[in-house]
């Protein structure tokens, strides 16, 4: 064993205990739900991407279990050597019809989807545009490519123009890349502006629309149906692993983008597909959606009501405008310590600090789900308050 290579991570683990950004990761101990019990703790769960409390629903584990029965656990190879399940199949031909797109790909998740789609479609000597807060899936699969990367201001139409006018003329693949939502702030993407510029200056759109699957637009649709912009956006990336409760991603758009993935995206063509269980809950979560909004209406209901309570106590909310709630705290210390006061109290939320976010806007995340009720709402913001008043972040 190399000592001084055991010694160079354990010097960087201990800097990241001593400056409050180390990670610890949880057992849960029963099923998902609003609430649920952690570490042997029973708590309020505000720490999921559960948004419309798939995850425990009865129909769709008896969908996960039939498919298991039907066509086992696993794979078995990638799906060019020995195809997809039926259920695959149809799961893809049932989400290009409710995202409205001609065609969709499956791939294992929505990181593999990313690392897989867009080193496929540019190279290098091309050029990526990039919101300056991309998730880290695209941010990987930029490098991957080894296009260019030129990054915008976040959610800034006139930075990403200057950027778009500077390299007009230079003989390439222009890919503009942005987040749907973006998972730490919970800000929507200008999308109808990155549309217009990239008409303006010849260049492929490409969204990641991970936390507005089943968030935003006409039964969850997503950003582009928000927007009102079927048809216009060249690539839709997506993940079952939130709204919809499973695990897989997709890339959605037309037939020629996905016959094209299909033979070029390395996670396609290098890696085992999605489970049956997986795909049947996916085919099961895509009717329920398809049949009623109810589960995305008490979303945006429950989003509203909290962030208005945490609002009233005098907590920053950021730049929000989705279930997404960051609640500011600033010093990533603090905000770790509050995260385990409110455990201590019977709330599960995570705090997050750099370099997930930037420094000076450590925060606590809470993520809203359709299943919260009103009394575990109030519940875990006056948990909030009362930890925030003991820790000093808040004045009585």
């Amino acid at each position: 064993m190399n000592e001084k290579f055991q010694g160079m991570m354990q010097a960087e683990l201990d800097r990241l205990e001593k400056e409050g950004l180390s990670l610890r990761i949880r057992t849960l101990d029963s099923e998902q739900g609003p609430a649920c019990t952690i570490d042997g703790k029973y708590v309020v769960n505000l720490a999921a991407n559960n948004y419309l409390g798939i995850i425990a629903r009865k129909d769709v584990k008896e969908a996960a279990k039939k498919a298991i029965d039907e066509f086992g656990v696993g794979s078995g190879a990638v799906k060019t050597i020995i195809g997809n399940t039926r259920l695959i199949v149809e799961g893809e031909k049932k989400l290009a019809k409710f995202k409205e797109v001609e065609d969709v790909l499956m791939y294992q998740g929505g990181l593999t989807a990313n690392s897989g789609t867009i080193p496929a479609l540019v190279h290098d000597g091309d050029l990526i545009f990039s919101d300056e807060l991309n998730h880290a899936s695209i941010i990987d699969g930029c490098r991957l490519s080894k296009a260019k990367i030129i990054p915008f201001k976040h959610c800034d139409m006139a930075s990403l123009e200057e950027k778009l006018k500077e390299h007009q003329q230079d003989p390439c693949t222009k890919l503009i890349i942005t987040d749907g939502v973006f998972s730490m702030d919970g800000d929507i993407a200008p999308l109808p502006g990155i549309v217009e510029l990239a008409k303006k200056y010849d260049a492929v759109t490409m969204v990641d629309d991970a936390h507005g699957e089943g968030v935003l637009g006409d039964h969850g649709r997503g950003i582009v149906n928000h927007f009102h912009l079927e048809g216009e956006v060249d690539v839709e990336i997506g993940t079952m692993s939130k709204a919809f409760g499973v695990v897989g991603g997709y890339a959605a758009g037309t037939h020629t983008l996905v016959e094209y993935l299909k033979n070029k995206s390395r996670t396609i063509l290098f890696s085992s597909t999605i489970t049956p269980a997986d795909a049947g809950a996916i085919l099961k979560v895509i009717d329920i959606l398809t049949e009623s909004d109810d589960l995305v209406r008490k979303l945006w209901e429950n989003a509203v009501y909290f962030k208005a309570k945490m609002k009233a106590y005098g907590f920053d909310t950021w730049r929000s405008e989705t279930p997404i709630t960051p609640i500011i705290i600033g010093d990533g210390q603090l905000a770790k310590n509050l995260s385990a006061r409110l455990f201590e109290k019977g709330v599960f939320a995570q705090s997050l600090g750099f370099p997930t976010v930037p420094k000076g806007l450590a925060r606590i995340r809470c993520m809203l789900c359709s299943t919260h009720t009103k009394e575990q709402l109030d519940f875990a913001a006056d948990m909030f308050h009362e930890s925030a008043l003991e820790l000093g972040i808040l004045k009585s």
